[in-house]
């Protein structure tokens, strides 16, 4: 994801926020920056927000009904979210290893700036 930041430029940059989000306490922020960081060689660039009682996550249908080493996570998800708080482009998928390509949200991006 952290690509996926350094894609963004000029106005996509000023008008677009990552977040990302994890039902994970706030102490697991730190360890998610330091295996990002670890893995790309850069820590993420965008903030970690804590769902511990995945009232997001249950709000938008991601809880994964089956523990991953003993813990609760959600499926990967990725979101377009407009300033009106309506989601115009969406990517869910049950199978973790299967995440949003990069050029798919960069596209989703672009056609929100064009509305």
């Amino acid at each position: 994801m952290g690509q996926l930041k350094d894609l963004l430029n000029g106005e996509a940059e000023s008008s677009t926020q990552i977040l990302a989000l994890s039902p994970d306490n706030p102490d697991g922020g730190p360890k998610m920056v330091e295996r990002v960081t670890k893995e790309s060689g850069a820590p993420p660039g965008f903030p970690l927000l804590a769902d511990v009682d995945h009232k997001v996550i249950d709000r938008y249908g991601l809880l994964n009904p089956e523990l991953f080493r003993g813990r609760t996570v959600p499926h990967p998800a990725v979101f377009v979210i407009d300033r009106s708080g309506k989601v115009r482009w969406r990517f869910a998928n049950t199978n973790a290893r299967i995440r949003a390509e990069n050029a798919d949200i960069l596209e989703a991006l672009k056609q929100l700036e064009e509305k």
